[in-house]
C-alpha cells in the first residue's frame, strides 16, 4: 500500500529550520510514502463568522487534510506553544462544528529548535489539541531536536549519520504507524494504536 502523507511547516519564515528538518524528513521516508505540504500562510485569522459562508482558503485546507491519508507536524516552539499560524490552521481545519478533517488521520508530530530541549513544550500542547480532535498520534519515538546548522543541508541532506539514523528510525516508524492505523479503521476499529 502506498499513503498519501499530508505535512505541515508551523513556521511562515522564508528561512525556517522547520522546513529544512522537513526535506530532510521527505527523503529518508519509505518509498510507499507520498508527501503534499499543506499551506498554512494564506488564512485569514479564524473565527466563527466564517462557518456559515467558509472562504476558499479554508476549504482548500480542509480538502488537502482530507485527501491525506495520515498527517505530520513539524513545527518550532514560539513562546512555549504552538505557533499561531499553525494553531489558525487546526482551528480552520476543525470547523465549521461537526465537520473536523483530522478525525482519525494517523498524525506525526516533531520539531527542531536551536535550544535544548528542541520543542518539546509545543509538541506537549499539540498532543492535547490532536486528541480532542480525534487523530490518532504515534507517541514513540519522539523527536525534539536541537537543530545544528552545519548537520543539514539547505536541500534536506544531512551530514551527521546518527541525525540521519534517528530521523530514519522516526520516518520508519511512523511509516508502519500509518499502516496500523489504517488497517485497524477499515476493520471497523481503532485500537490503542500510540493513541
Amino acid at each position: 500500500m502506498s499513503y498519501n502523507i499530508g505535512y505541515f511547516v508551523g513556521s511562515l519564515a522564508s528561512n525556517s529550520i522547520n522546513r529544512v528538518v522537513s526535506k530532510a524528513l521527505i527523503a529518508l521516508a519509505p518509498e510507499n510514502l507520498s508527501f503534499t505540504e499543506i499551506q498554512i500562510g494564506n488564512l485569514p485569522l479564524y473565527s466563527a463568522d466564517y462557518d456559515a459562508d467558509y472562504p476558499e482558503a479554508g476549504t482548500a485546507l480542509k480538502k488537502a487534510i482530507e485527501a491525506s491519508d495520515g498527517l505530520l507536524f513539524i513545527s518550532p516552539e514560539f513562546n512555549r506553544s504552538i505557533p499561531g499560524a499553525l494553531k489558525n490552521a487546526i482551528d480552520w481545519g476543525s470547523r465549521p462544528w461537526g465537520t473536523n478533517s483530522f478525525a482519525r488521520k494517523p498524525t506525526g508530530l516533531l520539531g527542531a529548535s536551536p535550544g535544548a530541549i528542541g520543542t518539546a513544550v509545543m509538541q506537549s500542547s499539540m498532543r492535547s489539541v490532536l486528541s480532542f480532535l480525534d487523530a490518532p498520534q504515534l507517541n514513540s519515538p519522539e523527536v525534539y531536536l536541537q537543530y545544528r546548522p552545519e548537520d543539514f543541508g539547505e536541500d534536506g541532506s544531512i551530514s551527521n549519520p546518527d541525525t540521519e539514523k534517528f530521523l530514519a528510525h522516526y520516518i520508519g516508524e511512523y511509516a508502519a504507524f500509518v499502516e496500523r492505523v489504517l488497517d485497524s479503521t477499515a476493520a471497523g476499529h481503532i485500537g490503542d494504536e500510540g493513541m
